[in-house]
């Protein structure tokens, strides 16, 4: 069977197979978040969105963006780059290798830091500079080291935040010039040597040990004056208590002279009398205290007197105020009786 193909045939194939690899090269799908740079016979024509976009074959073609990339391996970290024709715009972190900076007191550390950075404008990105994330990765290791190496060691562990913050304002403006955003910068790791590391143990074991020491010495001071206060307290209740305590001593007394005295007559003779009879109990109790002071105890004339009187009230029987009033009664015989006994007392004493 002779099979035989018409030369339109064959035109007409040949122009279906062209359609289909123009439609196949100019039907371009563009992922959610991702953009790309399209250019027209070699300069910049338009940048397609996410969605069903159709550019003309081989007069229209997108442009690559050089990407770098680390991949940590152990501790090791290996650079990557690649030529990416769509450009993803959501938020990308950059895990840099750790960068030896010199701080303001000359103590070399290693920093590990991150970058997290958008591409805002892809235009920019792509033709305003030659390597865009190399770019951001260098302006970023000049800057920390440019602001660490204004801060001492000591403030640098107080001032992460600080140092952050300084760093991402200082890459703000150089990065607009991109097309990229620089969204935070984070310190993660800060190595000191192993001289500076002791030193600075040691120095926290002697802050801690200073710290106790005041701590106890604040204690003690505050227990001396809470003692103190107690003592002060103390006194004041004593004070007032013996206060108290005699005020109602003197009422009493003066109620039983009040008694006595509406008992015998409160001619100014009895309150003599009443008078001498207080004295003389008050000497007769405070003559125990004063025999343990000495061997000899001396009593003056009108001391004795007291005794002789008090020594009357005793044997004779009654009440006190019996007793006065029998005392009013045998004044003048009482008196004689005094005497000789007061002389008595002396000569045995």
């Amino acid at each position: 069977m002779d099979l035989s193909i018409s030369p339109g045939l064959l035109i007409s194939l040949i122009i279906v197979v062209i359609g289909v690899l123009i439609i196949s090269k100019g039907l371009v799908i563009v992922r959610q978040s991702e953009v790309m740079v399209i250019e027209r016979l070699g300069s910049f024509h338009r940048v397609l969105e996410s969605g069903i976009n159709i550019i003309i074959p081989f007069i229209e073609q997108p442009r690559a963006i050089t990407m770098l990339r680390y991949r940590k391996m152990g501790e090791d970290y290996t650079a990557i780059t690649s030529d990416e024709t769509r450009i993803d715009r959501r938020e990308t972190v950059m895990d840099f290798p750790g960068q030896p900076v010199v701080t303001t007191d000359n103590v070399t550390v290693r920093i590990n830091g991150a970058l997290y950075y958008q591409i805002i404008d892809p235009k920019r990105a792509v033709y305003e500079v030659e390597n865009m994330s190399q770019a951001v990765e260098v302006l970023a290791k000049t800057t920390l080291r440019s602001v660490v190496g204004k801060m001492e060691l000591d403030k640098l562990f107080e001032s992460r935040a600080e140092v952050n913050n300084e760093i991402q304002a200082a890459m703000e403006e150089p990065a607009s010039k991109w097309g990229v955003k620089i969204s935070r910068v984070e310190v993660q790791d800060i190595a000191m040597p192993e001289e500076v590391e002791s030193a600075m143990r040691l120095q926290m074991a002697a802050e801690r040990k200073r710290r106790a020491t005041v701590t106890e010495a604040e204690g003690e001071k505050s227990a001396a004056i809470a003692m103190a206060q107690g003592q002060r307290e103390s006194a004041i209740l004593n004070a007032q208590g013996d206060k108290e305590s005699a005020i109602l001593r003197a009422q009493g007394e003066q109620e039983s002279i009040k008694l006595v005295l509406s008992a015998i007559g409160d001619s100014e003779e009895n309150k003599r009398t009443v008078v001498g009879y207080l004295l003389g109990q008050s000497y007769i109790k405070g003559l125990p205290n004063m025999a343990k002071d000495g061997e000899r105890v001396f009593v003056p004339y009108e001391s004795s007197a007291l005794l002789g009187s008090m020594g009357m009230f005793r044997e004779m029987a009654g009440s006190p105020e019996d007793t006065v009033a029998n005392h009013l009664k045998n004044r003048n015989s009482s008196e004689s009786s005094l005497r000789s006994g007061i002389v008595g007392g002396a000569a045995s004493t």
